[in-house]
């Protein structure tokens, strides 16, 4: 069970925002966005972008990382799960209504929508031209601070998500994990190995010198213990006639 401790804090500023924004009869959760291009879609398509604004408009979405304010100019870094991209308030914006939203409302950690125009920096930097923005997600806990990340090993495995919002070498090591995890399904199935999937919870313990883990399993009215091997189910396979059985399973062993 998760307790108070092992997870991230409210935010009083950030709740007092969201209270602001209903006040001004702004949506904070919209039920859809039309995202039609992901970060890494677009810095692929112009990846030959001049200062010049391109002619047509991009959509896109994604979490704020950085909000960096130039007196009138706001730039913003905007990621998705393919990567991130600078996004660009102008100065002629300065007095626009959204313009004000975004320098009072918008923070790291919350997840907008953004549409316009993409360009290249002086500094080389492809970034979008914000037309608009939608608020779509308001982040009510602050995330760790940019420069020390998140750096408690024990919070790490106890709040993984925001492990995985702040370390992207955590989020490689996940992607790598999943297509590991696929090769071994799709090299054995090239090899006429059927994937079965076995119970999760046993009425006899199958394992050796391991203790188990005890449950109970209330409808039967008996003990119930959490399987720590496969193999036996998986020879029950091969009894009944399978004569290539494979499982990725998840073990509970102690």
């Amino acid at each position: 069970m998760t307790s108070p401790q092992d997870t991230l804090a409210f935010d009083q500023t950030r709740l007092d925002k969201v209270r602001a924004l209903k006040e001004k009869g702004i949506t904070i959760f919209p039920s859809s966005f039309d995202r039609q291009h992901t970060v890494s879609e677009i810095k692929i398509r112009y990846a030959d972008i001049t200062h010049e604004k391109s002619a047509e408009t991009v959509s896109t979405a994604g979490r704020i990382y950085i909000v960096r304010n130039h007196g009138k100019t706001l730039f913003a870094d905007l990621g998705d799960e393919t990567g991130k991209i600078q996004a660009l308030y102008p100065e002629e914006r300065y007095r626009d209504e959204q313009f004000s939203l975004f320098n009072q409302f918008i923070e790291r950690g919350d997840i907008i929508g953004v549409t316009g125009h993409v360009f290249r920096t002086k500094l080389g930097e492809i970034t979008i031209w914000v037309d608009t923005f939608t608020l779509l997600c308001k982040a009510v806990c602050s995330l760790p601070e940019k420069f020390h990340g998140l750096t408690d090993i024990e919070k790490r495995y106890r709040q993984r998500y925001v492990d995985l919002i702040v370390n992207e070498e955590s989020r490689q090591t996940f992607r790598v994990r999943s297509r590991i995890i696929s090769l071994i399904r799709r090299y054995l199935d090239d090899h006429g190995f059927l994937e079965f999937e076995t119970p999760i919870l046993q009425p006899v313990y199958g394992g050796a010198n391991a203790r188990p883990f005890t449950s109970y399993h209330n409808f039967l009215d008996s003990e119930a213990l959490p399987q720590d091997r496969t193999e036996l189910y998986l020879k029950r396979l091969i009894v009944g006639g399978f004569e290539k059985v494979f499982e990725i399973a998840r073990n509970f062993p102690q």
